[in-house]
């Protein structure tokens, strides 16, 4: 599947909105919170004061249940589900902090959808703060996630964290049973057990406007506590959670770690997510005095020089610093998610400058270059979304030095902002995946769906494909032949000028792979192809500007492949061709042999190789008569050529001034394609000729060479210097359509053979014989040159 790859970076985002009047299309930030001095002194978040922190140090110290504590039994399917969990050997845990964190996102749009009816719901102060916040204790090995949502009350915190929807529980069980992907386990309502997968202890401290602040705890046991808390600060509305972290899992106490898994899965969180994070700064102190140098600088200074040192010393104390600055580590609330999910905006509300601060975010491309276009759509119908798709400014490095076997991470899912998978190589072409860079969100309902799916990647490749024509169409340089009032208005924008071309040399062998590999939109990407041709100018052309200067009556599309376009213009195959003005496209591209096997027709226009057999330029009255002139020339001509793999020996309709050329049968490979075979590190020579196409010795019966050769052949078949000429001519007509000669020794014996005759030098002239030296004679030689250099150097 080509799909599985063009990187126009599309970056392609799917969505919900989730409480239909609750939450507006717009992102504006809720109020950070205040950074205090000293952590002690923070008045809200997951911070203590002075008469609780003994009481908490105990809390989040122990790994026992507390005392007077209500106790429960877990629901059998809940049991189940975190035996699976916590004996899973599933290596990414990362997903638990994904959860938590959806689930506290989840919990603040709660609050504010009922403020919106009651506004007093929010309460007053730090309260109003709606934002997620996460703290470390390194020492105790203790990471807690807090949120200002809408809190749980002690029939909730059963109900919840006790039970859960039986379908929901034993969709994932049997999922995990046939091998599913504990990576999915938010798909199933199951996401708070996650934490199981770090942690042996987990407390949930929660207060719900409508009832006391309670603590949840359990050991995954198969039971858990509730009782009403008494050891912790007040949290004022909202939910906390601490993880006790596993021996194992010491890796998530790391600032830098978290920050990476929230830029990864929760990005695009509508509500700030903070991390109390340390920070080395700078700090000025006073400075210490050195009492002992001065009191040795005394001591060795004479009486004379008491005094005189005195006033020195004292000089130099007021120009001495009274402060220094020291390194000094502090906390303060750091925010790590600011990007705006503007895939959920209309395309009217976003500027500019935020598409292209968007795509830099997403690519991780901090330079300056913008991405060469964009599109935002919202499609309709059986499934519906919103996409933001980009082309990115440059592929990458080691674009198609990979391309069956790199794992590509382009393709992310997002249900409700947050990052859930990039495991679907099935759901676009993988060419369209290389070259583009995709971010969905679809319903949670659709993602099992195969039509669903089928569906989003018709779309999704319906539009790539409409935004890169569009960036054909609006860039001046590929208005060459359309009407001149379009070409003055494109020239008004200049800064599209020249984006295709630069489009095309990126990621142009995307688009011809794609031709090779989706049958379904081989005519769509055909319309995207480029080229230059006999006509271009050395500029790029397209098949529909081709098929518009095409000669009246001209019903093939002609083409010609070969290493380099230079090359190409001096091949004897375009002779008839130039003088009858037909245009050639010239494929230069060792990809291109592959693409023309499958790009059978355009436009009903059909493609045929100008070096092959079956090219059509005409009917010439002449033609039978000529052919039958030659027809004893051409069968003598095939005979000769016996050993040589020829089929045949045909008049040509393509030469004009070079007298003979080599073709192949119209289905076999062409030469340029015996030489790319051929380099191939592990081809088959048995293979190579089964595939090698028949060849063909085309003679251009207007050229004096061969008339020639027809005269001396009627006059004597048998005589030998016309048998070596034929067999040198069709060598030569070899090498220059393209092939290798098969006994490159033979063919320049004819060469050497051919120059003798031309010097009047007979054919049984031999070579001088070398004069023979005795070996003493030689070896004595030798010493006498050796001792006279040694006199010489002695001399000297």
């Amino acid at each position: 599947m080509w799909s599985d790859n063009l990187f126009v970076n599309l970056c392609c985002f799917i969505g919900q909105k989730l409480y239909a009047n609750a939450e507006s299309d717009s992102d504006e930030p809720v109020d950070p919170p205040k950074v205090e001095e000293k952590l002690g002194a923070v008045p809200h978040g997951l911070s203590t004061d002075s008469d609780v922190v003994k009481r908490e140090a105990e809390s989040m110290s122990r790994k026992s249940l507390r005392s007077n504590v209500e106790k429960f039994e877990f629901q059998a399917e809940v049991s189940r589900l975190m035996d699976i969990i916590i004996n899973s050997l599933y290596s990414n845990k990362d997903i638990f902090l994904r959860e938590l964190i959806s689930n506290a996102s989840d919990a603040l749009d709660k609050i504010r959808f009922l403020s919106l009816t009651d506004k007093e719901v929010l309460g007053e102060g730090d309260d109003t703060k709606l934002e997620i916040q996460i703290k470390l204790d390194k020492e105790n090995k203790i990471l807690s996630i807090r949120d200002r949502g809408v809190g749980m009350t002690k029939d909730d915190l059963i109900k919840n964290l006790g039970t859960i929807a039986k379908s929901g529980t034993s969709a994932f069980v049997e999922k995990m049973q046939t091998g599913g992907d504990l990576n999915l386990i938010g798909q199933f309502g199951v996401g708070f057990y996650s934490v199981y997968l770090v942690s042996d202890y987990v407390e949930v401290i929660s207060k719900h406007n409508d009832d006391k602040q309670y603590v949840w705890e359990s050991k995954a046991d198969g039971a858990f506590a509730i009782s009403e808390d008494t050891y912790n600060e007040p949290l004022g509305r909202g939910t906390e959670i601490r993880l006790h972290l596993r021996e194992e899992a010491g890796e998530y106490l790391e600032e830098s770690k978290l920050k990476d898994l929230v830029k990864k899965y929760s990005e695009f969180i509508n509500f700030p997510i903070y991390l109390w994070a340390s920070k080395e700064v700078d700090v000025e102190v006073p400075a210490e005095e050195d009492d002992s140098s001065d009191d040795e600088e005394k001591s060795e200074s004479t009486d004379g020089e008491e005094k005189e040192d005195e006033d020195f010393d004292k000089e130099e104390d007021d120009e001495k610093p009274k402060s220094k600055m020291i390194k000094e580590i502090t906390y303060e609330w750091e925010r790590l998610n600011d990007v705006k999910a503007i895939w959920l905006r209309s395309p009217k509300e976003v500027t500019e400058e935020e598409y292209t601060k968007f795509y830099h975010t997403l690519a991780k491309d901090f330079g300056d270059e913008k991405p060469m276009a964009w599109s935002h759509f919202k499609a309709e119908g059986d499934v519906e979304f919103k996409a933001v798709l980009f082309v990115p400014p440059k592929a990458p490095a080691d674009f198609y030095e990979s391309y069956y076997t790199a794992k590509r991470s382009n393709l992310k899912l997002y249900v409700r902002r947050v990052f859930i998978s990039d495991e679907f190589d099935e759901l676009l072409p993988k060419v369209l995946l290389i070259l583009t860079r995709y971010h969905l969100m679809y319903l949670e309902k659709c993602f099992n769906s195969t039509s669903s799916l089928k569906t989003i990647k018709k779309k999704l490749l319906r539009k790539a494909l409409d935004m890169i024509r569009k960036l054909a169409e609006e860039d001046p340089d590929e208005s060459n032949d359309k009407d001149p009032k379009q070409v003055e208005e494109s020239e008004e924008n200049d800064e599209k000028r020249g984006q295709y071309t630069k489009f095309w040399n990126e990621f142009g062998k995307s688009i011809k792979l794609g031709i090779v590999e989706d049958a379904a939109n081989r005519n769509r990407l055909a319309k995207l192809l480029r080229f230059e041709s006999t006509k271009s100018e050395g500029k790029l052309t397209s098949l529909d500007q081709y098929i518009s200067r095409m000669k009246s009556g001209q019903k093939d599309i002609f083409y010609l492949t070969g290493s380099s376009k230079e090359h190409l213009k001096k091949s004897p195959f375009l002779e008839r061709l130039k003088k009858k003005n037909y245009e050639v496209i010239f494929f230069t591209e060792p990809v291109d042999e592959y693409v023309m096997k499958y790009l059978m027709d355009y436009e009903d226009k059909k493609f045929q190789n100008v070096s092959k057999e079956g090219l059509k330029l005409g009917k010439d009255s002449k033609d039978k008569e000529i052919k039958e002139s030659f027809k004893e020339l051409t069968k003598w001509w095939k005979e000769t050529l016996g050993g040589e793999n020829v089929d045949d020996v045909k008049i040509s309709n393509r030469l004009a001034d070079t007298p003979c050329v080599v073709v192949t049968s119209k289905y076999g490979w062409s030469a340029n394609m015996e030489r790319i075979m051929q380099s191939q590190t592990l081809s088959e020579s048995g293979k190579q000729a089964y595939m090698r196409g028949k060849r063909v010795l085309e003679i251009n019966a207007r050229h004096p060479i061969i008339k020639e050769l027809r005269e001396r052949v009627v006059k004597d078949p048998k005589d030998a210097s016309v048998k070596t000429s034929a067999q040198l001519m069709y060598q030569t007509a070899l090498m220059e359509s393209g092939f290798m000669v098969s006994d490159p020794k033979e063919f320049a014996s004819r060469i050497y053979d051919s120059v003798k005759a031309s010097l009047s030098i007979g054919p049984d002239a031999a070579v001088e014989d070398e004069d023979e030296v005795e070996e003493a004679e030689v070896e004595k030689h030798t010493e006498e040159e050796e001792s006279h250099g040694a006199d010489v150097k002695d001399e000297l």
